[in-house]
């Protein structure tokens, strides 16, 4: 499939799950393109986007490939693997070709599953590295992906139009595309995206764990800031890890590395030595967020 037919200014989309992402892509791509079809399973926020005019009307995933060129999965991972699945089962006509894009966070499981389905889809499988803790479509926001890193990593099987389609769509949104392999993809945000999480979950772990209800009156803005993260959506979050577990696993052991090679600087009493230890992350640190 190498002519898509339609360009995205034509496309008729349905976006399938109508949270923060979803529902933010919805309204980064109004006007972009022909028509935006909702599908969700939560009646509510079906209905928020339908009043709000997020998109044009709603239907279920059957409905929505009868008419839809291009296939949205914004669902948390574990969701979209069933999707796929039933994307598999549809009774779709072999004569109806469909993209299908995915923004979920990890990539190999569900690159993997899509490199199953029917000759007649053309799948691609993205991740958009934004997001906010606060989930559902009535935190979506039209800017969410501008100026983001969009990652798409496609398939063997991706035709040339699908890559092309859904480079216009990252685009569309203002965000940047960037290829990778979905298991390179995979390795890069267990550090940069899923480590974090963890990271923060264990300081607030740590933070109960000491048992001393003043702690809070003196958490302020670092502690605020550095534990941000734990407080996202536990279903998405849960899928994350389980469905990059390797992954996160060797990055939580290279973290857990640094933090003994921390604590042994702090407990050798030099201040030189400690410097030492320190000034990398400063300079990296200064040098990308400036």
């Amino acid at each position: 499939m190498d002519e898509p037919g339609f360009t995205l200014a034509g496309a008729r989309i349905a976006i399938v799950g109508l949270g923060l992402m979803g529902g933010s892509l919805a309204l980064a791509l109004k006007g972009h393109c022909d028509e935006i079809i909702g599908v969700d399973a939560d009646a509510s926020a079906l209905a928020f986007a339908l009043n709000r005019g997020i998109v044009h009307r709603a239907a279920d995933l059957e409905g929505a490939l009868a008419t839809a060129h291009l296939i949205v999965l914004a669902t948390p991972v574990r969701a979209i693997l069933s999707q796929i699945q039933s994307l598999q089962q549809s009774a779709i006509s072999n004569q109806q070709s469909k993209i299908i894009i995915d923004l979920g966070s990890t990539k190999q499981q569900i690159t993997f599953a899509m490199s199953k389905l029917p000759a007649h889809f053309d799948p691609i499988g993205g991740h958009p590295m934004c997001g906010k803790e606060t989930g559902g479509i009535a935190h979506a926001e039209a800017g969410l992906y501008r100026g983001k890193t969009f990652v798409l990593t496609p398939l063997a099987r991706t035709s040339p139009a699908a890559l092309a389609l859904a480079r216009e769509l990252a685009a569309a949104v203002g965000a940047e595309p960037l290829l990778l392999p979905a298991d390179r993809h995979d390795a890069l945000a267990a550090i940069v995206s899923h480590l974090p999480y963890a990271a923060a979950v264990a300081l607030m772990r740590a933070a109960i764990g000491a048992g001393d209800e003043r702690l809070w009156q003196l958490a302020a803005s670092g502690f605020r800031d550095t534990t941000r993260l734990a407080a996202g959506d536990l279903s998405m979050m849960t899928d994350i890890l389980l469905t990059n577990r390797a992954a996160i696993l060797h990055a939580l052991t290279a973290y857990r590395a640094e933090l003994d090679a921390l604590a042994a600087a702090i407990d050798s009493g030099d201040p030189a030595a400690l410097r030492a230890a320190l000034e990398p992350a400063q300079r990296k640190r200064r040098e990308l967020f400036k």
